[in-house]
């Protein structure tokens, strides 16, 4: 009978396949390694097996202890894993912008999750570094995993992934494309493949917020262009001594908005249900497109599943609330089709405007339409509010009609964007659009601009 001891022997050998619709524009064949097939679904259980043997055996991971790393999700499904087949506690250390999704799973596996704020220092003791540090020393007999820094990481790769590769492509490898996070993929795969072939080049994929692109260019390490952003599991505001810069040929970076398109791009052209890492990577193959010959074999790494992203990139209302949907706004109805629901916050003419500034902070708007038995007859702006508080401090007990500006205009809903973003200026903040039910909604400054793709 032919079957694996335990789920760790399941790891691995994850197959290459044809890219088609989506790279129709680049004149070379496009092979996607899919790492999904790994029973933890990403390509972070081979170095997570690793790393663990590698600790069992110098002795820093002893019988009954607790793993403890800091992870993006994927490292920490693959340790999970291990921990279950081997006898060991796991505490993963995950920060808030991850998906809902990888913390279930991990809970899920026996993980304990600990989850820390994105937009802190590295530094900083709420981070997801620091608190992984701290909790390795606190708990008794502890091992602190570190993937940035482990060099089992890259030799994972460079003993498994990278091997596959070549066989698969029987050495005819000339490219090998992939996002780069902790480093151990590229780093690994790239030694491997430039030892058999140097001419081979190897892509990095970083994204807007990381410092991996500008440090290999220039040898700085750049703190301006370190930010908060939203694709997952690559880019890094450290180093990490994972990455060998040395081995890699170039980095090209992808936008948030971009990943998350071609994450859904793959599921619908390509039938590839993957992640959000795995759209950054092949709109890095379509931005490097000059790149290839029509003799080259490209490979591209897909590091984990779609399923883990089901409530962001794969979600129509998280989508469309970043504008990554990819929807034709023509139209004045266009803009509100995301709170249309919501009733219009309106002021009656006899009310004070202290009910006005109560609503406008309750809502958190700044403009408010005024209305009386006739229908609407002014408006409210906050700033017009607070000029007029500050030279009259007793304006909160005076009716609204006494302080409200002209009434909004009001167009159709099929007015164009065009015409609405006219109407739009210093001396008129809003525009109200009548609806095919005879209701009536505000289109705000905000709502023009966010429809800007």
């Amino acid at each position: 009978m032919k079957f694996a001891k335990n789920i760790l022997e399941t790891i691995g050998n994850t197959p290459l396949v044809k890219i088609n619709k989506l790279t129709q524009e680049i004149d070379a064949l496009v092979l996607a390694k899919v790492e999904t097939f790994n029973p933890g679904n990403s390509v972070k259980d081979r170095m997570a097996v690793k790393m663990i043997e590698d600790a069992e055996a110098d002795g820093r991971l002893k019988p009954g202890g607790t793993i403890i790393e800091g992870t993006s999700g994927n490292t920490g499904m693959g340790l999970a894993l291990a921990a279950i087949v081997k006898g060991y506690k796991l505490i993963c250390v995950i920060s808030d912008k991850q998906s809902k999704e990888k913390m279930d799973i991990l809970r899920a596996v026996g993980a304990k999750v600990v989850v820390c704020p994105t937009d802190v220092e590295p530094t900083d003791p709420r981070s997801y570094y620091s608190v992984s540090k701290r909790l390795a020393t606190e708990t008794e007999n502890a091992w602190y995993v570190n993937q940035y820094d482990n060099p089992s990481n890259t030799i994972a790769h460079y003993e498994q992934t990278a091997p596959e590769i070549w066989e698969q492509t029987e050495g005819k490898i000339t490219h090998f494309v992939v996002g780069v996070g902790t480093g151990g993929t590229i780093s690994g795969v790239a030694k491997y493949l430039k030892e058999r072939n140097p001419n081979v080049k190897i892509w990095g994929i970083d994204t807007y917020g990381s410092v991996f692109k500008k440090y290999h260019e220039t040898g700085i390490f750049d703190e301006n262009e370190i930010y908060s952003y939203i694709t997952e599991g690559i880019g890094e505001d450290i180093l990490p001594k994972n990455v060998d810069f040395s081995l890699i040929d170039g980095f090209t970076k992808v936008t948030d908005k971009d990943a998350a398109v071609y994450t859904r791009k793959l599921a619908l052209e390509e039938g590839i249900f993957v992640g959000n890492s795995a759209g950054a990577a092949i709109k890095g193959v379509l931005q490097l497109k000059e790149h290839f010959k029509p003799e080259d074999v490209v490979v591209v790494l897909f590091h984990d599943s779609g399923s883990r992203y089901v409530g962001k990139m794969f979600n129509d209302d998280w989508m469309r609330e970043r504008g990554f949907l990819e929807e034709e706004v023509t139209k004045a109805v266009d803009l509100i089709k995301d709170h249309q629901d919501k009733p219009l916050i309106v002021v009656k003419t006899e009310e004070l405007v202290s009910h006005a500034i109560e609503r406008l902070k309750k809502y958190k708007i700044s403009q408010i339409p005024v209305v009386d038995t006739t229908g609407f007859v002014g408006s409210l702006d906050e700033t017009d509010l607070f000029r007029s508080y500050v030279e009259d401090k007793n304006i909160a007990d005076k009716p609204i009609k006494d302080v409200m500006g002209k009434p909004f205009p009001i167009v159709k809903a099929n007015t164009s964007i065009e015409e609405v973003s006219k109407l739009i200026n210093k001396d008129n903040q809003a525009v109200l659009v009548e609806l095919e039910n005879g209701k009536h909604h505000i289109i705000t400054k905000h709502d023009v601009i966010s429809s800007i793709k």
